[in-house]
């Protein structure tokens, strides 16, 4: 796989799964909470354990390419600040949008 190809599909990955906590009501899009209801605090859990399953593609991609390079907290506040950015669409979504729901 190309590096350009595997960038553009670790972005839409991170697009995908830093909206799913917002769009559903299943933890992680598999299991059923009691109640049937996911409140914000199990959202934001669920966002960060997207986070580090999508950073552990990245990382496996990145080993496929050759060597993984070492990173600082630098690296890590960036990518975070990115997956919520790219998860605001979700949180609108929930949030903003759907008022009488």
């Amino acid at each position: 796989m190309s590096q350009s190809l595997s960038i553009t599909l670790l972005l839409l990955l991170a697009l995908v799964t830093a909206n799913l906590p917002f769009l559903n009501q299943r933890l992680m899009s598999v299991v059923r909470l009691p109640g049937g209801h996911k409140n914000l605090a199990w959202r934001l859990l669920e966002l960060v354990l997207w986070y580090f399953i999508v950073g552990g593609i990245g990382m496996a991609f990145e080993k496929s390419a050759g060597q993984n390079q070492a990173q600082g907290w630098e690296f890590y506040a960036i990518t975070a600040a990115l997956f919520l950015t790219l998860a605001f669409p979700g949180f609108v979504y929930r949030y903003l949008l759907r008022r009488g729901r």
